[in-house]
């Protein structure tokens, strides 16, 4: 049946009046765009002020800061909470040395909250919503989106702030009475020995019965993290690799931490948090490391004074070697011949089995030194060339410094 005139008049109306309808709410939406675009610039503007104005607050102009130190928080408000108190208290007394920053990532109410709660800090918010691509299937997502809250944190700190140094906490730590005093010390090893790439106040074999001299500091070739310094020079190199990129170069780490992670809840949980994190000795002894002389750490003076340890330590041999070591009253190496046996004598001594990238926890040029049973008494775990690595080493270093007169190792 046809349709009558009017009948299609009415249908043209309607598409029409349709048609003018969705136009106006087009219109209404990009002019909603316009005013979200505005006001997301002016608020982005009042923010970069907040943060001007909380910055020069912190910042004493009299005193150049140490380090600025971040709290890197996402979604745990109780342990952020535990964590800012436990540096506060000791922060308070350096704060224009030490300026103090909480950088969270995501939208989470209850740590923004707690954050802005404390006046003494400033606050940062990392906004991510783009999707993230793992370079290999299987990763997780989790550890890119933390390198990209690293990444942008630190961009915040070293090149709009422009700070020298950064140092690096998780919203899950307590930090240790000399925790600043330690750093403001290394700030200055940092500074001057090119070798060194990061100053840590962790070290993994750290428990109570593997750690004894809270004035002990060690070289390492592995990444101690967890509560960390660097310089803006080595970020600058870093930043647009998002890796380790070592060059030969190594990290000193304490023997007794100058941290303690209690994050039970997090990547680290279960037994793991039970047998290696729960454990750990954080340090509660007084040390005036601004009276400390630290020139030991330099790499040459480093390398062959542990080249000389290790040598003169008492060798042991044989599948009874970790047995015989318990009845030594003496410095004792044993050799390991690779990963496997690596982590067949440590299992037997309780101290961490993990390598990374070919190197185990806390090693520099593959030896893992650790006290026994909270004595003076030191257990050095050898790697097949580490002996001949120090040689050369020491070598090469009496070459540079003309000096013939080797050390024997």
């Amino acid at each position: 049946m046809a349709r009558s005139p009017c009948d299609l008049r009415i249908l043209l109306l309607a598409a029409a009046a349709a048609f003018i309808y969705i136009q106006e709410k087009i219109v209404a939406l990009e002019e909603m765009k316009i005013r979200q675009d505005e006001e997301r610039v002016h608020l982005k503007i009042l923010i970069q002020d907040l943060e001007k104005r909380s910055v020069r607050t912190l910042v004493n102009n009299n005193v150049a800061p140490v380090a600025a130190v971040v709290v890197m928080a996402c979604n745990r408000p109780d342990y952020l909470q535990r964590t800012v108190e436990s540096i506060l208290k000791y922060q308070t007394s350096v704060a224009s040395k030490f300026p103090l920053f909480i950088s969270q990532d995501g939208i989470n109410g209850e740590v923004k909250k707690k954050a802005l709660s404390y006046n003494e800090i400033t606050y940062m918010q990392h906004l991510d919503l783009e999707p993230v691509h793992t370079e290999r299937p299987g990763e997780l997502i989790a550890y890119y989106k933390i390198a990209k809250h690293y990444k942008w944190a630190l961009d915040e700190l070293f090149i709009k702030h422009n700070f020298a140094r950064v140092i690096i906490l998780e919203d899950d730590m307590e930090i240790a009475p000399d925790f600043f005093d330690y750093f403001e010390a290394a700030a200055k090893l940092l500074d001057n020995d090119k070798t060194i790439m990061a100053v840590s106040s962790w070290n993994d074999n750290g428990q109570k019965q593997f750690v004894y001299d809270p004035k002990a500091l060690y070289r390492s070739d592995f990444f101690p993290g967890l509560g960390w310094m660097l310089t803006k020079p080595t970020w600058i190199e870093l930043s647009p690799k998002l890796k380790e990129v070592h060059r030969d170069r190594q990290f000193i780490r304490p023997e007794v931490c100058r941290t303690y992670n209690f994050g039970e809840h997090g990547s680290s949980m279960g037994q793991f948090f039970r047998q290696y994190l729960e454990p750990i000795k954080l340090n509660d002894a007084h040390i005036k490391w601004n009276s400390e002389d630290l020139s030991y750490l330099k790499e040459d003076k480093f390398l062959i004074q542990f080249g000389k340890d290790v040598a003169s330590a008492t060798p042991l041999h044989g599948s009874d070697a970790v047995l015989k070591a318990h009845n030594m009253d003496a410095d004792v190496r044993i050799q390991y011949n690779d990963q496997e046996d690596f982590e067949r004598i440590a299992r037997q001594f309780g101290i961490f089995e993990e390598w990374k990238d070919g190197i185990p926890r806390t090693a520099y040029k593959g030896v893992v030194v650790f006290r026994y049973k909270s004595s003076r008494r030191r257990i050095y775990l050898v790697g097949p060339d580490s002996l001949s690595q120090l040689r050369f080493l020491n070598w090469t270093f009496a070459r540079m410094k003309g000096n013939e007169i080797l050390i024997d190792i």
